[in-house]
C-alpha cells in the first residue's frame, strides 16, 4: 500500500472507507518500546526503500520511533537481521552476506547463457 510519503510499503495500512480515518504502521505497532507512529514519520522511514532493494525471505525488520534529543523531534530506528543465519545485517539494502555467498554468482550464469 502507498504510504503518505508516496512509497509502497507492505507494513503500512490505511482505511478511509465510509468515513473511517485509520492509518497505521503495522511494523512499528509490534514494537513495545516505541512511541506512537504518525503519518509524518513515513518521510524519515527507510523500510520501504529496504523492501524495494532487498527481497530476501530471510530478512527480519524491526523499527521503533524514539523521541529526539531532549524530547524534540522524532527518530525512526530500523534494525535488520537474517532469520536463517541469526546475524544482524549491517547493510540492509545489500542483505545478508552469508546468504549471498550461498547463491551462485549471477555474472557467471549470464556468461554461460551467452555461450
Amino acid at each position: 500500500m502507498k504510504t503518505p510519503d508516496g512509497r509502497s510499503c507492505k507494513y503500512y495500512y490505511a482505511d478511509f472507507n465510509r468515513g473511517r480515518n485509520r492509518q497505521e504502521c503495522r511494523l512499528i505497532l509490534r514494537e513495545t518500546g516505541s512511541t506512537g507512529w504518525r503519518p509524518a514519520d513515513c518521510a524519515r522511514y527507510a523500510v520501504p526503500d529496504i523492501l524495494w532493494a532487498n527481497a530476501s525471505e530471510n530478512l527480519e525488520i524491526r523499527a521503533r520511533v524514539k523521541p529526539g534529543f531532549l524530547g524534540f523531534g522524532r527518530n525512526v530506528d530500523v534494525t535488520t537481521r537474517c532469520k536463517k543465519h541469526s546475524i544482524n545485517i549491517t547493510d540492509p539494502y545489500g542483505g545478508c552476506e552469508q546468504c549471498a555467498a550461498e547463491r551462485p554468482n549471477l555474472a557467471d550464469l549470464i556468461v554461460q547463457e551467452d555461450k
